[in-house]
């Protein structure tokens, strides 16, 4: 197979900057005017960075343990999103600067009088809660630094042996990263009403997580695929496997999220009802029933029949509303616990639009020192030559 690299436009990396740079300006600003509010914008942004890196990292995983073929070929876009992981030590600096704004249990006089906070306090204290972060960050950190090692050494080696190294590596991986992505989950989102539990909660947001990454590798790799990135190109196979993958997640998160809904529901515990309660007073219940739809409905129905499955246009569409689907189900879960009434203005526009703007960053500067295609793996040609 005969591949020559060519570089993004120059105008994809200025987009990038200034997107980074207007995100950072209303950031700032929203900072200077609103501490609070923008504290929990902030966690929603660091939630979506963290969310699309992560999700792409467990995608090249999934390819190593499954031991496909098909996604091979476009492997290295995920690479390339997971390089954007991090970059959420950026948007976590501010957060740990402003934990007080966000969660009751920081609040001594709070934990005084609360006994069931100062029966958690021994989990929920600040401490423990920033060596939580660092630890699983570092972990993280590591397995992206392996695989991506490993997958770009064997661009100049093409030793095989590099594969089966991923591939080993992936096997601690998933339970490793089941582990710590519901760990992100429960501290810096379940913790919010510290009252609240659910058991089902850590696969909800992994699934969401998977499901960020998956959206934003679907609508890059059918773009560079239409401006001839993919040499050879990719076909309506590989297309099709996107698709069924972002079809088949969207509804195992419609079976979690019910699932803990009904559980919550037919118990009816105080405690935990207590949450849902939240998300149904006032304007709230529109955003609850606009999240079934968002995140459930349109999805489904856009990618159900499988010629929608195929079209590059439905998917680009499919995989940008994904992320969208994403960020609207992290405010429903963050911005609740401000209080009050539906908040959303200028200030809420911020964070994605840094967000943005970094992976836009970060993605430009990967495909100008790595290969778009893993020329080494010894499952490419079989990845091209991929038929349903």
């Amino acid at each position: 197979m005969e591949y020559q690299r060519k570089d993004l436009p120059e105008i994809v990396i200025k987009t990038g900057w200034i997107l980074a740079a207007s995100g950072l300006v209303i950031v700032i600003v929203s900072y200077l005017v609103d501490a609070q509010r923008s504290s929990f914008n902030n966690l929603i942004g660091f939630m979506l960075l963290l969310s699309i890196g992560i999700g792409a990292l467990i995608l090249v995983a999934l390819e190593y343990l499954a031991g496909a073929v098909w996604s091979t070929p476009m492997r290295r876009v995920s690479e390339f999103l997971a390089a954007s992981f991090p970059f959420v030590l950026i948007l976590a600096v501010p957060l740990f600067l402003n934990l007080h704004n966000i969660f009751e249990w920081t609040h001594t006089e709070a934990v005084q009088n609360d006994k069931l906070l100062q029966a958690k306090s021994p989990y929920l204290n600040i401490g423990f809660f920033t060596i939580r972060f660092a630890v699983i960050f570092l972990i993280f950190l590591l397995f992206y630094w392996l695989f991506t090692r490993n997958s770009r050494k064997q661009d100049v080696t093409k030793d095989q042996r590099l594969t089966s190294i991923n591939v080993k590596l992936s096997a601690p991986f998933m339970p490793i990263m089941a582990i710590g992505v519901s760990l992100l989950a429960i501290d810096w989102i379940m913790s919010l009403a510290p009252h609240w539990y659910s058991t089902i909660f850590g696969i909800y947001f992994i699934t969401g997580t998977l499901l960020a990454g998956l959206g934003a590798t679907t609508f890059i790799v059918v773009k560079l695929n239409e401006h001839g990135y993919f040499q050879p190109a990719l076909r309506s196979d590989h297309y099709y496997s996107l698709g069924a993958l972002m079809f088949a997640f969207t509804n195992f998160w419609a079976y979690i999220a019910f699932s803990q809904f009904l559980l919550i529901w037919y118990a009816n515990i105080p405690e935990e009802t207590v949450w849902f309660l939240a998300r149904w007073e006032g304007s709230w219940k529109y955003i609850s029933i606009g999240l079934i739809f968002v995140r459930f409905v349109i999805p489904y129905v856009g990618l159900l029949s499988q010629p929608s499955k195929m079209n590059p246009k439905r998917l680009k569409i499919m995989g940008l509303w994904i992320v969208f689907s994403h960020l609207f189900d992290l405010y429903w879960l963050v911005m609740p616990t401000l209080g009050g009434s539906i908040v959303f203005g200028w200030m809420e526009l911020g964070f994605p639009i840094l967000v943005i703007g970094i992976i836009i960053i970060v993605f430009y500067f990967q495909t100008k020192k790595h290969n778009l295609m893993p020329v080494g793996d010894p499952k490419l040609q079989r990845g091209i030559d991929f038929h349903l």
